[in-house]
């Protein structure tokens, strides 16, 4: 009802005009013959009712009619309907509508474009990602077959290259996926043990390399979540751990299931983060002031986890005090099995 009262707003001055003109002509009938006004009198009230309920409806249907035709236009601004507005409105407004139509053809002319070097970009850096994991393959092949000819130094060096270019390109890759408009996420109950093995096993060498201690608290529980993805998220965590970690490193894993909720707890003894930084660690870009090690990080990681958990209905909580370790819990809803 509001509605309608707002599309008649605008002709209530006309309305009232003709009102005004309506009471005119009765007004004389009634100074020429009295009688014959009180004996119409019910008669022209009913006319005057009918007449400007019907105004009225013809009014409400041609502004809605309008208005359907100018969210028509501005879905598609062509030229098509660009005329088809024009003959809706008043010709004083087709100025006003011609110069809009051609505003919105170039900014969807300019979204459009956009658009293909978006996928542009996006299939480059998918195949340049693919191209890249050629030499990747060859070094991990070169370190598993050949590793007892070289030298453990030269060892732990392959090793430490071999794992920062295999981060780099997932979290090129995990980045254009997680800003580009096409997601192939496959949803599907797995064991978190299973996702946190293997990405323990990618970093072997390093955990070997930096002697820590691994503590299991997990248990055989599954959750529904993109197992792709959930390896992404606990690869930049474990790598942080990985990289800023102290004397006789430890790492722990626990899992447990709460109120409503699945939580994987990850837990490392390594320098922490300050509480003023605290609260910013998941920004993008964001290296904060705790110590020479984030000196040379992109802040990026935890900022693609994050990004990531929310891609994938997760939540994620972190605690850590200055000097004596990182705690982070992702937190999985329960979904029941079918």
């Amino acid at each position: 009802m509001r509605h309608r009262l707002q599309a008649i707003r605008q002709y209530i001055p006309w309305l009232l005009l003709l009102f005004g003109v309506n009471i005119f002509y009765a007004v004389l009938l009634w100074a020429a013959d009295m009688d014959a006004f009180y004996a119409m009198a019910a008669v022209i009230l009913l006319a005057v009712i009918l007449m400007f309920s019907a105004i009225c409806c013809v009014l409400i249907h041609l502004e809605q009619k309008r208005e359907q035709i100018f969210y028509d236009f501005l879905d598609t601004p062509d030229e098509y309907h660009e005329e088809r507005l024009l003959k809706a409105v008043v010709p004083v407004q087709g100025e006003a509508i011609r110069l809009l139509g051609r505003h919105l053809r170039g900014q969807q002319n300019a979204y459009t474009g956009l658009q293909e070097q978006m996928n542009d970009y996006e299939e480059y850096v998918e195949s340049w990602a693919h191209e890249i994991k050629t030499p990747l393959s060859l070094l991990t092949l070169l370190l598993d077959n050949r590793r007892g000819e070289l030298s453990e130094t030269v060892s732990y060096r392959l090793d430490y290259i071999r794992s920062r270019l295999q981060e780099s390109v997932d979290q090129m890759l995990f980045y254009a996926r997680l800003k580009g408009a096409r997601k192939d996420y496959l949803l599907e109950h797995i064991s978190v043990r299973e996702c946190v093995e293997e990405v323990l096993e990618d970093y072997k060498p390093l955990l070997e390399e930096k002697q820590f201690q691994v503590q299991d608290g997990m248990t055989e529980q599954t959750v529904c979540s993109d197992r792709r993805g959930l390896r992404f998220l606990l690869r930049q965590i474990i790598s942080n751990s990985v990289k800023y970690c102290g004397k006789e490193p430890e790492i722990s894993f626990t899992f447990y299931e709460g109120e409503a909720c699945h939580v994987l707890r990850i837990r490392d003894n390594g320098m922490g983060v300050r509480s003023c930084d605290l609260p910013y660690i998941f920004e993008k870009g964001f290296t904060g002031d705790s110590g020479e090690g984030r000196k040379k990080a992109t802040g990026m990681g935890l900022y693609l986890a994050k990004e990531m958990a929310k891609e994938l209905n997760l939540s994620m909580d972190v605690d850590s005090e200055w000097g004596k370790g990182f705690e982070i819990r992702i937190i999985f809803p329960i979904v029941a099995n079918r």
